[in-house]
Formats: structure tokens, sequence, C-alpha cells
């Protein structure tokens, strides 16, 4: 038996792993959040924006806020997540692949 592995034949992708423990769906989506969130925090720290501004431009509360930034919040509408980014310049862009 050969101890080498032949190339390219090392397993099922991550993708087709997640597909068949049948949580593929629930960790796509909250990848994504966990993006945005990350991506909308650097936004906010390269405009020198405050959680209270933030906050004030949407018309909300802090708390609020919080919970639009934290990564293990997926409770968040899209609503809220393209307000806030209109909030600080940019536009949240979404697509079927």
């Amino acid at each position: 038996m050969s101890s080498e592995i032949e190339r390219g034949k090392l397993g099922q992708s991550f993708d087709d792993y997640l597909k068949e423990q049948g949580t593929h769906d629930s960790a796509t989506g909250q990848a994504i959040k966990r993006v945005i969130a990350h991506q909308l925090a650097e936004v906010m720290s390269e405009q020198h924006l405050t959680k209270a501004e933030l906050a004030r431009r949407l018309d909300t509360s802090r708390s609020q806020i919080d919970r639009l930034l934290d990564p293990n919040n997926d409770g968040v509408t899209l609503g809220a997540l393209s307000r806030a980014a209109q909030a600080v310049g940019r536009s949240l862009r979404l697509e079927l692949s």
C-alpha cells in the first residue's frame, strides 16, 4: 500500500461536508453576517465614526448598533444592514449564485 496521497483527491470540500451535515445554509448565513459586521466596523473606524453617531444617523439606539455589529447576532434584518451601509456612505449588495 502506497503512503502517497493522490494529488487532488484529499477528500470532500468543506462546503460538501457542511451540506452533508445539513448546516451549510446556516453556516453560510452566519459567515456572511460576520463579514458584513466586520466591514461595517472597519468603515466606522476609517471614518472615526462612533456607535453613538451611527445610532444618531440611523435614528436608533446604541444597543441596536451593538446588535448590528455583533458577528454572532444573525437576527439582524437586511433592511437594517442596508440602512447602516447607507449611513456610512456604502451600499449593501447581495446576489444569488
